[in-house]
């Protein structure tokens, strides 16, 4: 790229240093150094100069800022997994690439996923609240105090069997769970066998049967509010659900109303409907250890960051080597 010009990107928020420095090396960049977020008239009036923006999961580029863009905008390359967040088929039509940092936060966000599945029937979040509380106050051990739920020998129903699904399924095995998954399709015979995973074409089903949901599946119009209201009565008054995923997938005012008739025991959330806002009802269900909230950290690990950033600094540099990236994103076909 030395004898080229430097491609001039523009990224919407706060990088790992070294991602940044690297960035620095190969393009004209223009960094978030405050790491806010970028409104929507900053990102209209970025994308009408530059000739790639690195958005975030939390920036909004729909149709109307694609066709609002410069001519020289020829690549949106995502900071991110998924690109629900990017009217994809819109950047389509204007010949804008879409490039996504796939196959990188599996492990990360799986890893997150089963302490959420541990902490929440395990009260562990409640136990350490009660220490910071009461400091010096705490009498010592008690057959009867604070007392949860094991998971050994539960059932896990897993809600979309993709890499992050899988993952969470090794996992969950490991702590003696019973294995079932609603996917789409079922996954092939060599996984079902290793995970002794049961298959539930029917998602209803499933969640009448099992202790624990985790949900695993990417965003999409066919999966807003997949966990509804009449869903969310099916499942046992015992069992727990736990979401790495996005925060759209389940009804959140559902949820809530469930969490406070006793319809289920609990939940762990990574995740919200209106991030990064957070519903203050949730939040008074955490404080009456009835939820654990985290705030969006299932991928927050220094090495997940920066190998994101790797794929976003070979997706640019492809592109402009004149090559097709190795992750571009295609428009979903229905």
């Amino acid at each position: 790229m030395a004898n080229k010009k430097r491609p001039k990107v523009y990224i919407t928020r706060k990088l790992p240093d070294a991602v940044e420095s690297r960035m620095r090396e190969l393009f004209d960049v223009e960094i978030n150094a405050e790491d806010k977020q970028r409104s929507r008239e900053e990102l209209a009036a970025a994308m009408h100069e530059v000739d790639v923006i690195v958005p975030t999961v939390g920036d909004k580029i729909d149709a109307e800022l694609i066709e609002q863009a410069g001519p020289d905008l020829k690549l949106i390359a995502c900071f991110s997994n998924g690109t629900d967040q990017i009217d994809v088929e819109a950047a389509t039509r204007r010949g804008i690439t879409v490039t996504n940092t796939p196959n990188v936060l599996t492990e990360d966000t799986a890893d997150m996923t089963m302490a959420l599945i541990l902490s929440v029937p395990r009260r562990l979040a409640e136990g350490s609240r009660l220490l910071i509380d009461n400091a010096g106050q705490w009498q010592g051990w008690s057959p009867t105090w604070m007392m949860g739920h094991r998971i050994w020998g539960k059932q896990i129903g897993i809600i979309g069997m993709g890499r992050i699904g899988t993952a969470v399924a090794r996992r969950a095995k490991a702590f003696g769970l019973s294995i079932h998954y609603h996917n789409r399709k079922r996954v092939n015979p060599a996984t079902e066998e290793e995970l002794n995973a049961t298959y539930w074409e029917s998602l209803d089903q499933m969640l009448a049967r099992v202790d624990i949901v985790s949900v695993n599946c990417p965003s999409t119009p066919a999966t807003f509010h997949l966990i509804s209201a009449r869903r969310l009565a099916l499942l046992k008054p015992t069992s727990y659900i736990v979401n790495t995923a996005r925060g759209d997938i389940i009804d959140e005012a559902a949820l809530i109303q469930a969490l406070r008739d006793g319809k289920i025991a609990g939940a762990g959330l990574d995740v919200f409907e209106n991030a990064p806002g957070t519903n203050p009802k949730l939040v008074k269900l955490a404080a009456e250890g009835k939820v654990v909230l985290l705030p969006h950290m299932g991928s927050a690990t220094i090495e997940g960051r920066v190998d994101m950033g790797d794929k976003v600094l070979i997706n640019i540099r492809t592109y402009f080597d004149g090559h097709r990236p190795p992750n571009r994103v295609l428009p979903v076909r229905t």
